[in-house]
């Protein structure tokens, strides 16, 4: 068994440069969605009635939910594909990318089947007036229509960081939310169309993100031994180890989505300034997690290639590297957050009322990064080492936590959403943590 690797060896150093390589490139195509939402609103916002901005925005959240909800496929594929890399295993490498594929299409195309259904009833969930509705639904009937290439972009993405290649990642993000950019510039102010050309522009750009990442896979196909056949969508094995994978990703994304659903909820029903205060702190969260998530998707890769090589050493340092970009990483936001928050705050919205909402439940957002950088970065090091189960039940018992949590913290109002949703986040950390550092005492040192 190979020995952990002490902070100051050349196995860490390596580890925290592997880390920087690996996350930079993902934080900078983290940056690339808000950047695309920002300007989508902004072009749809400067037309002369306000319907069309309202149907984009209820489509938007309903595809932002829908995709999300299968994210598993990136995760599952990047945890498999890493610990094929570690082995050396190029067949394994190709025949994962060729079945994930076949199951992101399968997934796609029942979408689109199911959308006569599926779109009405969604967005008769996010409410809206009846004309809005008219128009979020004719954009959403166009959007579907993506949801192959987008799914499938989630496995090439995955694919490639799982081989930690997050140049190919950057590429990818970058061209396809670029081209939507000036796609929804050409069709909006340029063409004439309204919110439905905001959902062509996606459309489009999805389908030629994909052309590139089939480009993309070619060439580094000539780089790995073998070659891609369709035999490899006969094995079963193959098929198997996927659904392990990402039935138990699946049911934790849903947890999360619904866990964040429910505290928007909440916070509307305590009325629209704490609807939207809530809102302009959430952001905050959100940005926060893009660079964290660059961390934790390079403990993906780091870690899975470890588990894979079975070099406990390896994934030690790892873990350490990952950790200490982490932590800093979250001091400085929780930092940011306490002393510039108010600024911060200012900058997201003029109304008076608002900003002195926010300000109000300004502490939960400082504290918030230092409590949640534990679970972003031990999902990574699940998702690397492909232990999901963990990660859902995990998931399920924070959830567990948060419900009563909430219901015996109603008499605090907005204060008492906050703690509740700050405790099934320190939930999923506490327990998280538990099993990580019962398993490396265990079983992952001992396969090693």
């Amino acid at each position: 068994m190979a020995r952990p690797s002490s902070p100051s060896s050349p196995a860490a150093a390596a580890s925290s440069h592997s880390v920087w390589r690996l996350a930079w490139p993902i934080i900078l195509s983290n940056v690339s969605v808000p950047l695309l939402g920002l300007i989508g609103t902004a072009v749809i916002g400067h037309l002369p009635d306000a319907r069309y901005l309202g149907a984009v925005t209820l489509g938007t959240t309903l595809f932002s939910l829908l995709f999300w909800a299968f994210g598993f496929l990136r995760m599952g594929t990047t945890g498999l594909t890493s610990q094929a890399h570690g082995r050396s295993d190029a067949a394994s490498v190709r025949a994962l990318l060729l079945q994930s594929l076949a199951l992101a299409a399968s997934i796609g195309m029942v979408l689109i089947v199911l959308s006569p259904w599926l779109i009405p009833f969604t967005l008769g969930l996010l409410g809206g007036e009846a004309e809005v509705q008219a128009l979020a639904a004719e954009y959403a009937r166009i959007r579907i229509l993506s949801a192959p290439a987008v799914l499938a972009n989630y496995v090439v993405i995955g694919w490639f960081l799982g081989q930690q290649n997050a140049r190919a990642t950057l590429i990818l993000m970058v061209f396809g939310n670029l081209l939507n950019i000036a796609l929804t510039l050409l069709l909006v102010l340029g063409v004439g169309l309204k919110s439905d050309g905001v959902a062509w522009a996606a459309l489009v750009a999805d389908h030629a993100t994909l052309a590139l990442a089939a480009w993309l896979v070619r060439s580094r196909g000539r780089e790995l031994a073998g070659r891609f056949t369709l035999a490899a969508l006969r094995g079963l094995a193959g098929y198997a180890a996927l659904f392990q994978v990402n039935r138990h990703l699946f049911v934790r994304t849903l947890c999360l989505l619904f866990a964040t659903a429910f505290f928007t909820s909440r916070g509307a029903e305590a009325g629209t300034t704490v609807l939207a205060a809530n809102a302009v702190l959430m952001q905050f969260v959100m940005l926060t997690s893009f660079a964290l998530d660059g961390f934790a998707q390079a403990a993906e890769a780091l870690t899975g290639r470890a588990v894979g090589a079975r070099r406990f050493d390896q994934f030690a340092a790892a873990v350490r590297a990952c950790a200490r970009f982490s932590l800093y990483t979250a001091i400085a936001a929780a930092a940011l957050f306490a002393l510039a928050g108010p600024w911060m705050i200012d900058l997201l919205t003029g109304i008076e009322e608002v900003r002195a909402t926010a300000r109000d439940y300004l502490p939960w957002l400082a504290l918030m990064p230092l409590i949640a950088v534990w679970s972003y970065l031990l999902d990574g090091v699940f998702i690397g080492a492909t232990e999901t189960k963990a990660m859902r039940d995990t998931l399920l018992l924070s959830l567990a936590i948060y419900l009563p949590s909430w219901y015996l913290l109603q008499g605090f109002g907005n204060h008492g959403l906050w703690l509740a949703f700050s405790l099934f986040t320190l939930t999923r950390s506490v327990s998280l943590g538990a099993i990580y550092l019962r398993r490396r005492k265990g079983a992952w040192r001992d396969s090693a």
